[in-house]
């Protein structure tokens, strides 16, 4: 059975804006809650989809961090050609690394990483990751279990080199946050088993914003979009960016 893709999406509404990125292996559905909750209060919410994500795993090991950064800049240019001046960009995992890069790269009126990576834990963890999402993916397409297993085989056999290219991107962010002057709101969760969590930490201690704000989600799990605390996510990413002087 073939999986329906997940699509970008652009909900319209007034002239601020949201960019809001998802993570490594997931898809524009894991902001999409929050994107739906900041549009019913007025925000104009794009939600790029990454090259090789919500497709067959097999694409995604032939794309890297430099596609996704792409997407990442289409998003911001769709929002700047729609005429929005002022745009707020708010990710998840890895798109909370790229939310900072934004940051030190274009012009945005705040920034909110949510459970962004400073460093990788292990190359094996995220490799693990990248087999569960194959497995999962494989698993939608309702094939069966011997035919899971032997794809699963051979996608075991295909280099990597996502992986290192992940890296040098996290190395390179690193070592540039502290180029950051935008506000900032890092959101981490406690119960994060995906990242170091002491990267909320590293990213609050660099960024020379002097509107910087750290909060950790006692509840929460990685894809902190999605878990328990949700609601209350929401309520405090609109707190911190109508907060912010806007001018428009």
């Amino acid at each position: 059975m073939k999986v329906a893709a997940p699509k970008p999406f652009l909900f319209e509404g007034g002239e601020r804006a949201a960019l809001l990125l998802h993570g490594f292996t997931g898809s524009s559905a894991d902001v999409r809650m929050l994107g739906r909750y900041l549009n019913k209060k007025g925000y104009t919410c794009h939600a790029p989809q990454y090259k090789g994500h919500g497709v067959p795993p097999e694409e995604l090991v032939h794309t890297g961090p430099d596609d996704w950064w792409e997407d990442v800049l289409a998003g911001y240019n769709l929002l700047k050609e729609r005429g929005h001046e002022e745009i707020v960009v708010a990710g998840l995992s890895l798109g909370g690394v790229f939310s900072l890069k934004l940051g030190y790269t274009l012009p945005v009126k705040g920034i909110i990483p949510m459970c962004a990576p400073m460093h990788i834990k292990s190359e094996e963890v995220m490799y693990k990751g990248v087999l569960a999402y194959a497995k999962e993916y494989k698993s939608r397409e309702q094939k069966s279990d011997e035919q899971i297993s032997a794809e699963m085989e051979e996608f075991k056999k295909t280099p990597m080199r996502t992986l290192k290219a992940l890296q040098q991107l996290l190395r390179e962010v690193r070592d540039n946050v502290d180029m950051i002057y935008a506000p900032t709101f890092v959101v981490q969760a406690r119960h994060d088993d995906m990242i170091n969590t002491e990267s909320a930490d590293i990213i609050y201690d660099h960024i020379q914003s002097e509107n910087k704000h750290l909060k950790w989600y006692e509840e929460s799990g990685h894809v902190i979009t999605l878990d328990k605390e949700k609601e209350q996510l929401h309520e405090d990413v609109y707190k911190f960016i109508e907060g912010l002087e806007w001018n428009v």
